[in-house]
Formats: C-alpha cells, structure tokens, sequence
C-alpha cells in the first residue's frame, strides 16, 4: 500500500535507480589542441520526478550527435542522472534499469518484515498503528520527513560504488555540480566534493517528504527550492554555451485548482518555475534551451517513465540544427568515450570503522555486520547486514562509505539514531462486532527504547472500551549479538467471556479478571525465530453478568511452566502472500507455582502462505491437547468465530483438546490511496473435545465463510458471513482485528 503522500515523493527519487554498476572513471581524455579551439559546453538539468527520464532521451541525442559534454550541473532528478551519468554511465544503461526497477519497493518506507528483528515482529501481535510519533518532556516529536529515504541512499551508493574513490566532482569523467538547499538559511549549496551518491541524495530530498541530509554541519533538502535550473552553476564552472534542459511541472490551470493537494502542488511549482524563468532570461544567444513538451506525465508518474524518454529525444532533435555547430569529429569523441568505459572492480576493504550516532554499544552495530578487512567488499552482504540493522527500528538512517586513506581502504558503517526518538508513543482502535454482543477497544502504548547499552526496551500498554486492561514489560538483551535475552512483564485486564449451550444458545455472561506476572528467558534465532522458556503467575476472578444468578462466583490461580518455539516468516500477518509460521508450545499447570491443580498442555499451530499472481492461498492448521483431560476452565481451548468455524459466535467451543484445519483464498483486487481491497472465502473444519477418547476426524464440525478486507493505516478490516454446520451463521464488522488470531491492545501474561 502507498500513501498518497508518498506517490507524489516519487518523483524525486526516478532515476535515483537509475545506475548498477557503472564503469570506474577517469577524466575523459581530449586532444589539448582540439579542446583549446572550441567552446566549452555546461549542461544544466533540472529536476521534475519522473519527468527527469526525459534528460535520458536528451543525454541520446547529444551522443548521437558527439556533442562533447565539459560540465554538468543538476539539481533533484537532473543531480541524480546528472551525477551518474558524469560518473560514467551510459544513456543505455540509465534506460535498461529504468524498466528493472521495482518503483514501488523503492519508495515504500516499510521495512520488509524478513528484515524486523523477531522482537518487533511481535509488535505486529497487536493492533496498535505502526506509525508512532516520538514523546520527550518538550512534548511529541515527529520525523524530518515522512520518508528517511534508507532504501533510497542504499540504492543511490551502490550506483556510485565505482567511483567512490573520487571525493572531487572536478575528476568525474565529466567534471560535475549538485545543487542543494540549505533548510536553515534557504540559500542555495552548490556540492562540488564529497560522497557522490550522499550529494545526489541531498539533491533530491524533497522538504517534508524525504529527511534532509546533513553534509558539511549543513541541513540539505531538495534543490528545486532554491535553484530548479541550475544554468548559472554550470556557467561557474566554466561553460561558454549552456545546453539547458527543462523538465519543471507547468502551471495547473485555474479551473484544476479544487482541491488542497491541487493547491500545494501549485504553489510549489510557482517556487520553482520563478527561480527557473529568471535563470532562462539569462540565457545568451549563443546557450540552447531544450524544454519537452511531457503533457501528463506528472511528477509523480513512475509507470510511465518510460514514455518520457522518447519525448526527450524529440525535443532534443528538434533543436539539431543548433547543436550540430557544437559537434567533434568521431575521432574526438571516441577517444573521450573510451575514456569513460572502465569497470568497476570492488576494493579490497583494509579498516572497517564504525561511526555510531546512537545509545548502542559499537559491539552491538559490530555483531550485525559481517564484513572483514583483507577481503573484496561484497555489496550484497554488505546491504543485507545494513537492512536487518535497520530492521531494529532505532535508527533514522543506516549508511556506509569507502574511503581511501593511509591506512588503505576503509569502509565506514554510520549510524544515526532516530531524531524524534528514543522514547514512542503508539495508539489502536479494535472493533469486534457479530451483532450478537459488540466489542470496542482503544489502546495506547508507550515505548521507551535503548534503555542501556544493550538495547533494553521498558514498555506499557493501557486498553479500554468492553476490555479495559494495563501491561507493563521489560525486555532485555543479554549479549551484543541481541540473541539472549530475558522478558518480565505484569498485566491486567478484564473480559466477559460466554456459556453456551449445544444449539449455541448463551446461557452465562462471565466477567473475568484475571492479574499476571511472567518472566522468561530466551534466544532469538535471527530474524525468522525464537525459543524461549518461563514461568507464569496468575490470579483472577469470575463472576456471572446475565444468566443464572444463584450461580456462585468463583477465585482461581494459574502457575504455569512453559517452554516454547516460534518461527514466524510470514510477510505480511494482515494478509501475507508468502512465508509462514509455526508456534509450539508446551506448558506445564504446577501447584508448587500456585496453580489450583496440575496439568499438562501442548499446542502446535502453523500457516503458509502461497501466491500465484493476484490469487492467495493461506493454509493453516491447530492441534491442542491436555495430558489428563483436566485443564481448568480459564486454561482451555477455545474455537468459534471469524476464521475459526466462521458460523459459530465468538469462542462458543471451548475444551480440554481442540484442533482444526483451515484454507483461506483471497485475491488482491486493487491498490487505493489508503488501503488495499481484497476478496476471500475461508473453509474450515475442526472442534474441541472433553477427552482424548472423543477425538475422531469424522467428529468435527464444518465451517466457511466469504469475506471482503481491507488493509488500512489502522490495521485490517472485514465484513465478513460465516456459516457452519448445522444452519449456523453469523455475520463479522472487524477492525484491528486478524482473521488469523484475535489481537490484543496489550500482552496478558506471556502466552
């Protein structure tokens, strides 16, 4: 899913994709004599969003024709295919990645779930809003942008690997400028030395879309604000002639301005287009302005990139006539080809240093990263390590650097800890309605993260609404590597839970409290799993609501000692695609821990996930058994509801065993501004059983329903109709809420 905002933040980011390894440059060689005796030639690029593909189309024509290229100057996009073109590549290969790029990918902020730590995939266990503003005692605190801009600024230096060596733009094949905007001053930087890929990223860094740079003690963001056409920068840097290329968004009409995006997209374009027109009236004669004509294709427009190219080549030639008189012979131009073809070969890394910018230990940042002096520097490995660090969720920014130094070549990992953290504050809203008894809660959690130098994270959660209820917990890392750690946590809550009886007929409403301590201790096992092992304490209370009243209330305590595996793969947990998990856990009731009596437990249930196009299969099964038969009433396992026998009210079974299969088929049928829509039916079969001698596959009871969800910024939606044997139906408005497992605002004990 991709939030309107940040389609209209693609447009900066086009070609930031535009360059896999490119060729190790040197300055393009040129006879002294030849050069001497012509004019000197600046190209100024413009920035525009997708728009910019156009520049490719231009960068063709003026090969095509051996117009010989001295400077290069480019502000947003025109710095990004600017920067890489100088650095050597081909308008070839800008073209041929532009339709290998997976635009979506690149710009959605969200950390591929296979990246999160297994810690905050848990996160996703309840049904808080991932977005999370910080909170420190000035108040909330937010993000510099809506994006960071982390896959970005790793894309953008892997295309600049080649010549990272090159810290001065005047050695680029072609000598070249980055224009930038200081946000403090809103003066105009011109970025001539330093990180190439680190000056383009700066370049196109969209105020209020992308997190500004820092570079130079400097606070950058997008040039276009300052500077959209940099035509005098080029002529700085010596040009005679300016070769100037226009790719800005025109001015909307006035009958399209209805609307406040409408309204903002047009007073960014006035600020601009005024800095581009006095740069153009400043054009001699003898300077040639290339302006094509992209009719619709907005800023924003990445599945139609493609279609700028050629209209760039166009306007390009139908400037020809002009250009011609700035030709070379083939001669000249080959040698300044040839010039700009070397490859790329990686450099064997001699120092790995860290900058860390964060409340973590640098063992911490060192143990997640497995690159080694004395060996070539694998990209690759290198981007994967720097991911799942990022998929710690502390960080604003993730980055690396190679350097030549005495020392030889030293690869630098910086990181920078969030701005607007350490300390979070999250909020969710859940909706469980059946029509049979509606169920409404709201939950606020706060976060206070790096705690130590470990990376210890205090949380605490408050609920209300029909199951109002408090948590608090303290997770704590052990070692550098974050693997071993150890986990408290106390919660209380209170629920109503139902008697039903055969025919599905409530008999009983109990209100339930229940108040818990746990502690554990484990081993995450990287990002895909964990074991772990504990002790649960807890005391409750029931008491009848509606229905027979001379029933007694009734006390009861839990002590419990559990050990347990999860693997959790999945991609998604609203609706995952691919991957799967799997959950066993065997858990033993002790009296000596306080427990009303002693009992024997063992659950296993998985899913996995299977998709063929638009088309989804999610396969999931449960298997739950008590040893004895003699669980207590608040330790037994319950089924019914959406997803688990569809046509039955919500945990209308409960019993000592339970199991059940289910197979849930949905389809994607289309991606929408905020949210995603998708259309499903769900088959399952299984049920609970009071003894082991009653368990037979021909005993369980048939269920389905057909669905309609959404994927929204507040968590899943359903409207769903389930029916199970028997003529039993019911009908589901979810929010919040899986269709895999009930969510809650906060943990009950560690279960």
């Amino acid at each position: 899913m991709t939030h309107p905002v940040v389609r209209r933040a693609l447009p900066v980011v086009i070609l930031a994709v535009l360059g896999a390894s490119s060729p190790s440059r040197g300055r393009a060689a040129e006879d002294p004599a030849a050069a001497a005796e012509r004019p000197r030639i600046g190209l100024a690029l413009s920035g525009g969003g997708a728009r910019g593909a156009a520049h490719i189309g231009v960068l063709r024509v003026l090969e095509e024709n051996r117009i010989p290229i001295d400077y290069i100057a480019g502000t947003s996009m025109g710095a990004i295919v600017g920067g890489l073109y100088a650095s050597g590549m081909s308008p070839d290969e800008l073209e041929t990645l532009i339709s290998r790029i997976d635009w979506m990918d690149a710009f959605v902020e969200r950390i591929p779930r296979k990246d999160r730590s297994f810690r905050r995939k848990r996160d996703d266990d309840y049904y808080l809003v991932r977005h999370r503003p910080g909170l420190s005692m000035d108040g909330f605190r937010f993000p510099t942008g809506l994006l960071d801009g982390q896959k970005i600024d790793l894309l953008l230096k892997k295309f600049a690997l080649p010549v990272v060596g090159v810290r001065d733009f005047d050695d680029l094949a072609i000598p070249f400028r980055a224009v930038a905007t200081d946000l403090a001053t809103g003066e105009t930087v011109v970025l001539e030395r330093g990180d190439l890929a680190l000056a383009m990223r700066a370049s196109m860094s969209i105020p209020a879309v992308f997190a500004p740079r820092e570079i130079d003690g400097a606070l950058l963001v997008d040039g276009g604000v300052s500077c959209n056409l940099p035509i005098d920068v080029v002529r700085r840097m010596g040009a005679d002639i300016v070769i100037a290329v226009d790719i800005g968004t025109p001015l909307q009409k006035r009958e399209e301005l209805q609307s406040v995006l409408a309204v903002t997209d047009q007073i960014t374009t006035i600020l601009t287009r005024r800095d581009a027109d006095r740069q153009i009236g400043a054009m001699t004669g003898e300077d040639i302005l290339i302006a094509p004509d992209l009719g619709d294709i907005a800023t924003a427009s990445f599945d139609r990139a493609a279609e700028a190219i050629p209209i760039g080549e166009r306007a390009a030639k139908a400037r020809r006539e002009e250009l011609s008189r700035l030709s070379v012979t083939p001669e000249e131009y080959r040698v300044r080809a040839t010039a700009r073809s070397r490859r790329f070969e990686p450099p064997v890394i001699d120092e790995v240093r860290i900058v860390n910018r964060s409340r973590l230990a640098d063992g911490v940042i060192a143990a997640k990263l497995r690159a080694e002096s004395g060996k070539p520097l694998d990209v690759g490995r290198l981007e994967k390590d720097l991911e799942q660090l990022y998929g710690l969720e502390l960080f604003e920014s993730v980055y690396y650097d190679v350097t030549s130094e005495a020392e030889g070549a030293v690869l630098t990992i910086t990181v920078r800890e969030a701005s607007w953290g350490p300390n979070y504050l999250q909020f969710g809203m859940a909706i469980f309605e059946d029509f049979e008894g509606p169920n409404f809660n709201l939950a606020a959690a706060y976060t206070r993260t790096a705690v130590n130098r470990l990376g210890g994270e205090w949380r605490t959660h408050f609920q209300i609404g029909q199951e109002p209820g408090a948590m608090t917990e303290f997770y704590q890392p052990l070692e550098r590597s974050l693997h071993a750690f150890v986990h408290v946590q106390t919660s209380f809550v209170e629920l109503s839970d139902n008697l039903f009886d055969s025919d599905g007929n409530k008999l009983s409403e109990f209100g339930i409290r229940r108040f818990g301590i746990a502690a554990a201790a484990g081993r995450e096992l990287g990002t895909w799993g964990e074991i772990r092992a504990g002790v649960l304490r807890e005391t409750g209370e029931m008491s009848v609501q509606v229905g027979d009243p001379g029933a007694p209330d009734a006390d009861f305590n839990t002590g419990e000692a559990f050990a347990q595996l999860f693997v959790d793969e999945l991609d998604n947990v609203n609706f995952p695609r691919f991957g799967g998990d799997l959950r066993i856990r065997a858990v033993s009731g002790l009296e000596e821990l306080g427990s009303d009596r002693s009992y024997e437990q063992g659950i296993a249930e998985g899913s996995l996930a299977l998709t063929l196009g638009r088309y989804t299969g999610l396969f999931g099964g449960l298997i739950a058994s008590t040893r004895e038969s003699d669980a207590p009433y608040q330790s037994r396992f319950r089924l019914g509801g959406f997803g688990r026998l569809s046509g039955l009210q919500q945990n209308e079974l409960a019993g000592q065993h339970a199991a059940l299969i289910s197979g849930v088929f949905f389809r994607s049928i289309g991606d929408f501004s905020l949210f995603s829509l998708y259309g499903g039916l769900s088959f399952e079969y299984g049920n609970v059983f009071q003894r082991r001698s009653d368990i037979r596959f021909d005993g369980g009871v048939s269920g389905g329903s057909a669905f309609l969800g959404l994927d929204t910024m507040l968590g899943p939606a359903y409207l769903a109709y389930g029916i199970s044997e028997g003529g039993r139906r019911n009908f589901y408005l979810i929010l919040g809420q899986s269709f895999r497992h009930r969510r809650s605002g906060f943990a009950g004990g560690v279960r």
